[in-house]
């Protein structure tokens, strides 16, 4: 990533970590992704509630309408990304990773 690509994506997150409550959160949200994207950001996270509860991914999938692929995107995240899931999950749902 360059200078500017970095510079761009730190001016993002800023942008998210401004916003004061849920209503400001849409409204920003709704403003930049399209409907499908916001969806899709929300099925995503709870797949990774799903996940960390022990849910299977067949279950998850016949729950969500998720796909395999992405579940399975989710389930290496959770396992072996930087920890965003588990901060967000430990934080809004109070949910520890199983193991």
């Amino acid at each position: 990533m360059n200078k500017k690509d970095k510079e761009l994506e730190s001016n993002f997150y800023k942008a998210v970590l401004s916003l004061e409550n849920e209503k400001e959160c849409k409204a920003f949200f709704d403003d930049v992704c399209t409907i499908k994207e916001v969806h899709d950001l929300s099925y995503r996270l709870e797949v990774a509630r799903l996940l960390t509860e022990g849910k299977v991914f067949n279950e998850i999938s016949k729950e969500t309408g998720t796909s395999t692929a992405t579940i399975s995107r989710v389930n290496k995240c959770i396992n072996y990304g930087p920890g965003g899931y588990r901060i967000v999950l430990q934080r809004v749902f109070g949910i520890k990773k199983k193991d």
